[in-house]
C-alpha cells in the first residue's frame, strides 16, 4: 500500500543575527567562524515564540494546503529537544489548535535532531497498517547554545509539519531505514540550560558515520545510486557537514543546494531536515526523486527514498508561504536583543 506525504508546511522566525554580531561580543572573528561553518546568519525566536507556536504555525500552513478534514487525523507527534514543558505535551496543544478530533493518539518525541523524522516513520506505520487515516509529524526546535560556545553561531529556531496518509499523496515514501548506535556526542541533562558536546568527536564517529551508513544501506535496499536522485537533503548542523558528506558519497552540489537551508537560518535541530525537504517540495515536479537523511545525536539517522507524484500538480502550494518566502522575511537584531529574546539575560528574583 502506498504511503506518503499528503501535505506539508513550514515556519521560521523572522529575526536573524549574524556570526559577525556574535563574534563582536566574544572577541572572536565572527566572519571567519561563519565562513568555516558555512553560515551567513541564523534565526532567532521572538520572546513569544517557542516550539508550540512554531509547530502550530507549521501545522496550520500544512492544513491550509489540503482539503483533508482535521477530524480525520488519528495521530500527531511533535519531535523536539526544546519542548517548553518538561511535563505537559506540546502535541496536544497543536492538535487542538488545528481542530483535530480528540479521538487521536498524540505524543512528544525526543531524539536530538531526528525526532521529527522518527515521527514520520511512526505515522507511516500507523497509516500503512490501517490503524489511522492520517498522521501528523512535526519537527521543531528553539535550539540552545551556551554564550560564547561554538554552538551559539549556529543554534537557531524553526520547524516543519507533514501530513502522512495514503490518499492523494504528493510524494510517495518508497522506503525508509534507520541506523542507530549509542554514540554520546551531544547531551543535555534535565534542568541544564545548555547542551554539552564532544567537539570534533561530533564529526567522524557521530554525524558522518551514521549519515553514510544510513545512506549506503538505503541505496543498497532501493537498488539506486546517487545519480538516480534529483535532490538530496542531509541533516545540516552547519553548512559544512552536509556539503562534505554529499561529496563523499557522490552527490553533486546541484542536488543538495535547494534543501540546504542552514546557511540562511542556522541549525534548527529537529526542524533542519523537515524544513530542507519542504524547500525541495516547494519546487518539485512529478517524477522527481528525493533522498532524505536525518541525524540525531546519541545517535542515529533515518533515511527516506521519496518519489514525487502527479498529484503535486493539483497541490495548493500557494495556500501557504513557501520556505523561500518565509526565509526572505528578515529583521536583524543585535546581540543584546538576541540575548534578551533567548533568555540569556537572567533577572534576579
Amino acid at each position: 500500500m502506498d504511503v506518503g506525504i499528503v501535505s506539508y508546511g513550514a515556519y521560521v522566525p523572522r529575526y536573524r543575527i549574524t556570526p559577525e554580531e556574535i563574534g563582536k561580543v566574544w572577541g572572536e572573528n565572527g566572519k571567519a567562524m561563519g565562513k568555516g561553518l558555512f553560515i551567513e546568519q541564523k534565526s532567532v525566536p521572538a520572546p513569544d515564540e517557542d516550539v508550540v507556536t512554531i509547530s502550530v504555525a507549521a501545522a496550520r500552513a500544512m492544513m491550509a494546503r489540503t482539503d483533508v478534514d482535521p477530524r480525520e487525523i488519528g495521530a500527531l507527534y511533535v519531535g523536539s529537544e526544546s519542548h517548553p514543558y518538561a511535563v505537559k505535551p506540546t502535541s496536544t496543544i497543536v492538535a487542538e489548535a488545528i481542530e483535530a478530533t480528540p479521538d487521536l493518539t498524540a505524543a512528544d518525541m525526543e531524539f536530538a535532531c531526528k525526532a521529527g523524522t522518527a515521527g514520520i516513520q511512526v505515522c507511516m506505520g500507523l497509516v500503512g497498517s490501517g490503524m489511522i487515516e492520517y498522521g501528523v509529524a512535526i519537527g521543531a526546535d528553539t535550539s540552545q547554545g551556551a554564550p560564547g560556545d561554538a554552538l551559539e553561531y549556529s543554534a537557531s529556531a524553526g520547524g516543519a509539519a507533514y501530513l502522512i496518509g495514503k490518499k492523494n499523496i504528493i510524494a510517495k515514501i518508497n522506503r525508509t531505514i534507520s541506523y542507530t548506535t549509542d554514540t554520546p556526542d551531544f547531551w543535555r541533562r534535565e534542568g541544564q540550560d545548555y547542551p554539552s558536546h564532544g567537539g570534533r568527536f561530533t564529526g567522524e564517529p557521530a554525524y558522518f558515520r551514521h549519515i553514510t551508513n544510513a545512506t549506503q544501506r538505503l541505496l543498497a535496499d532501493a537498488g539506486t545510486k546517487p545519480g538516480d536522485y534529483d535532490y538530496a537533503v542531509f541533516h545540516q548542523p552547519n553548512g559544512k557537514f552536509p556539503t562534505r558528506v554529499a561529496a563523499m558519497m557522490g552527490f553533486t552540489e546541484a542536488q543538495i543546494t535547494k534543501g540546504l537551508m542552514t546557511p540562511y537560518i542556522g541549525n534548527t535541530y529537529s526542524g533542519a531536515v523537515p524544513i530542507g525537504l519542504a524547500s525541495v517540495l516547494d519546487i518539485a515536479k512529478p517524477g522527481d526523486r528525493i533522498l532524505v537523511v536525518s541525524y540525531g545525536s546519541g545517535a542515529g539517522s533515518d533515511a527516506f527514498d521519496i518519489t514525487v507524484t502527479d498529484r503535486i500538480r493539483k497541490y495548493k502550494r500557494e495556500a501557504a508561504p513557501t520556505v523561500e518566502k518565509i526565509v526572505s522575511n528578515v529583521k536583524y537584531v543585535d546581540y543584546a536583543t538576541y540575548a534578551k529574546f533567548k533568555g540569556k539575560i537572567k533577572m534576579e528574583e
